[in-house]
């Protein structure tokens, strides 16, 4: 189907641009449909089994656009606006929930609705001088959007995120890889090329041991010590009888790089 961004998939990994540079990317509320359907779809497409998501020009995503979408939400009652919000919502969730990893490549401004998508990811590659914003709060905005307040804490700490939950100032990329909210930084040339090889290494990789991981981080979240050894246990049972698990011991054997199938 056509999107209002650029989406490509060449040997297993998908590639999502967005694509409005005039306007640092902002999402319209056409595009926040099309990638919240393109997110649920995507555990079914077996071509795709990595993901990047990143922006044209100079920003990753600005959020929200201000005039097709606050503009005309402002005419709308309180149904809409609660619709509205949890379209926004099952975008974030169909991210976290796809068994595929999904790196954010931050090339430039990421404010709103953008630090939320990037943060939704699973790695994020940031490229010098790009920022990082969560500013729904200057807005007159609940800093809690689109599950940023769930997301944020257990990746940098509550401290630090009740901080740009409430103030809602942009993170430089330098403390933003300092307080632990992306990977790595990198040259603005890099930032992309480093973004495909990570993806490539991935898609390349066990896929199925890679989903259940990704899988297990998230459910791990909300357990005790005790729930999560046993759900470990009981996850690990399972890879332990899959055919990647096989091939890499058969490959072992033979002297030889293992080939993965993601089964």
């Amino acid at each position: 189907m056509p999107y209002d961004f650029r989406y490509d998939v060449v040997d297993g990994v998908a590639t999502i641009t967005l694509d409005r540079p005039e306007v640092l990317n902002a999402l319209t509320l056409q595009i926040y449909a099309q990638l919240r359907d393109l997110f649920a779809a995507l555990p079914s497409d077996e071509r795709v089994r990595a993901v990047v998501i990143t922006g044209a020009g100079r920003g990753f995503c600005s959020g929200g656009d201000v005039h097709t979408i606050i503009g005309t939400m402002l005419e709308r009652g309180v149904k809409e606006h609660l619709e509205f919000c949890r379209m926004t919502g099952a975008l974030v969730a169909s991210m976290r929930l796809l068994d595929k990893p999904i790196i954010a490549a931050i090339n430039g401004t990421a404010a709103g609705a953008g630090a939320v998508i990037a943060l939704a990811a699973d790695l994020r590659l940031m490229a010098e001088g790009a920022t990082i914003a969560f500013l729904f709060t200057r807005v007159g905005l609940t800093g809690a959007d689109m599950g940023a307040a769930y997301l944020l804490p257990r990746l940098i700490g509550q401290a630090r995120a009740a901080e740009l939950l409430l103030f809602g100032d942009a993170l430089d990329a330098i403390t933003a890889e300092r307080y632990g909210l992306v990977n790595r930084v990198l040259p603005p040339a890099d930032l992309l090329p480093t973004a495909q090889t990570w993806a490539r290494r991935l898609a390349d990789g066990p896929t199925l041991a890679q989903g259940m991981t990704k899988r297990m981080l998230t459910n791990e979240w909300n357990m005790d010590l005790l729930s999560a050894i046993e759900a470990e246990a009981q996850a690990q049972a399972l890879l332990m009888m899959a055919e990647d698990h096989r091939a890499f011991y058969e490959a072992f054997q033979a002297k030889e790089r293992p080939v993965f199938r993601g089964r």
